[in-house]
């Protein structure tokens, strides 16, 4: 079972998703209004069975961000050899992790397009696999980690990569622009290791396919990830941690091949699914 945030004309709905279109979940479960309350709840389950025996409520929608709501968002950088090598600095693989925060307001959902704004045209695509924490924890081991994930889902991370170098140390400008980035288009929910640990991401530009790689081979593997962001914070019900980008972006290729409107990106993890996402330029 697959589970949704989308909406219908000015309304915001969360329920499973079929082949044959949507069953609204939200409804039958008043106390819990969204998708992270369910989440935050550890009832993902109860969703499954309260979908078993209901018919498809909407066939025309839109997907939403899939936790518009997400109180905290963490992405690793860098971490895929490949992508560490790309920098061409001689340096070697990092002790520790790279880090920052990415805000909800950010992201899009699937088949709706990523925004380019005016005041820059470096919009970059980076495919990644994202996990939703169920189950808080602080100093998680790593034989534990898996137990505290809930679901798992795509991210297509963009970034305005001319605004990633406005200072010396952050990346938050370059990585926060409205709507410049996708998380979807559904939650998988999470029930086995080699839902992760054998997944294989590839990332799409028109067709042509640009990210090739298995998780397996990052360089802090998830489990890892959820060990030392543990350290420092408590892990939450519904925060996501966006796990890592393979070589191939947009801005390593030379001349760099950024975004631009007509543009369609595809992320693909079998067993996940695919999170499709057009271009436009901002209205303004």
């Amino acid at each position: 079972m697959k589970y949704a945030t989308y909406s219908v004309s000015d309304q915001t709905f969360y329920g499973a998703v079929t082949d044959e279109g949507m069953i609204e979940l939200g409804s039958h479960f008043p106390q819990w209004s969204t998708l992270l309350d369910v989440i935050q709840a550890g009832e993902l389950t109860s969703l499954a069975k309260a979908a078993a025996d209901k018919a498809v409520t909407h066939t025309d929608f839109q997907y939403e961000m899939v936790l518009p709501n997400a109180p905290r968002i963490l992405c690793v950088g860098v971490n895929f050899p490949d992508r560490n090598a790309e920098y061409k600095d001689g340096s070697e693989l990092p002790k520790y992790m790279s880090l920052f925060p990415r805000f909800a307001s950010g992201f899009t959902g699937h088949e709706r397009p990523l925004v380019r704004p005016p005041e820059n045209h470096t919009l970059d695509y980076e495919g990644e696999v994202a996990i939703v924490i169920g189950k808080s924890g602080r100093r998680i081991k790593q034989a534990d980690a898996y137990d505290h994930i809930a679901a798992i889902t795509l991210c297509n991370e963009g970034t305005i990569r001319d605004w990633v170098r406005h200072a010396k140390f952050n990346v938050t400008q370059g990585k926060n622009w409205d709507h410049s980035g996708s998380i979807g288009p559904w939650l998988v929910p999470f029930t086995d290791a080699k839902q992760l640990d054998d997944a294989h991401i590839i990332t799409r530009v028109n067709g042509e396919v640009r990210q090739d790689d298995v998780l397996s081979r990052m360089m802090f593997l998830i489990r890892r990830e959820i060990e030392y962001i543990s350290t420092f914070m408590t892990l939450q019900p519904g925060d996501i941690i966006i796990t890592g980008t393979p070589t191939g972006a947009g801005a390593r290729f030379d001349p760099p091949r950024y975004l631009a409107p007509g543009d369609i990106i595809e992320i693909e993890v079998e067993g996940i699914g695919t999170l499709r996402n057009g271009v436009e330029d901002e209205a303004v």
